[in-house]
């Protein structure tokens, strides 16, 4: 198996993809080695140096600290994922671990609905994700995840790209802020 691997705006993350389904039910981020019982994930983040991992439909992003080099963890996090593959699993992750139901209003499901379709599929190709908190007075509050979570350009994106983007469609949308 080739995993390769794509650069991001964000420079201590990069982003790896197996050429197989990573996640099967959504994206999530896992920062703790004890916040899931994942074989791959848990080896990942043992790594020295790793911070956290934001998985994909087909790619997970590796966030790093700023002492340590991609070259003294790339080819070992390639190692961990050409090991998990090539014992027979699928995927890494089969269940949504961080989405909760909740009940939106109308405005909130437009939300959501414009972020999933012209906003996610952009950042995830940079390694990241958005993920809607809350509408409040005006104020949408998103997470970013993965490459975006501390990234220089994460800023920008949220002004230029993602509040312009909001505003224009939903004239009740003022502000968009991450939390």
């Amino acid at each position: 198996m080739f995993v390769q691997t794509e650069i991001t705006p964000n420079p201590n993350s990069l982003k790896f993809i197996p050429g197989k389904v990573v996640s099967s039910m959504g994206s999530f981020e896992v920062t703790k080695n004890d916040e899931v019982n994942n074989e791959l994930i848990r080896n990942i983040l043992s790594v020295n140096g790793v911070e956290g991992i934001f998985l994909g439909k087909d790619f997970i992003s590796v966030n790093k600290n700023d002492e340590n080099s991609w070259e003294e963890i790339k080819h070992i996090v390639i190692s961990h994922i050409n090991e998990f593959y090539a014992s027979g699993k699928k995927f890494v992750i089969n269940n949504n671990l961080n989405e909760k139901s909740e009940s939106l209003d109308e405005i909130e499901k437009q939300i959501v609905q414009l972020l999933e379709q012209k906003i996610r599929p952009a950042i995830a190709r940079d390694g990241g994700d958005i993920k809607f908190k809350e509408f409040k007075d005006g104020v949408v509050k998103v997470q970013l995840q993965g490459s975006c979570s501390g990234c220089p350009s994460s800023t920008m994106t949220l002004k230029q790209g993602v509040q312009n983007l909001l505003c224009h469609y939903l004239p009740e949308v003022k502000k968009v802020e991450a939390v």
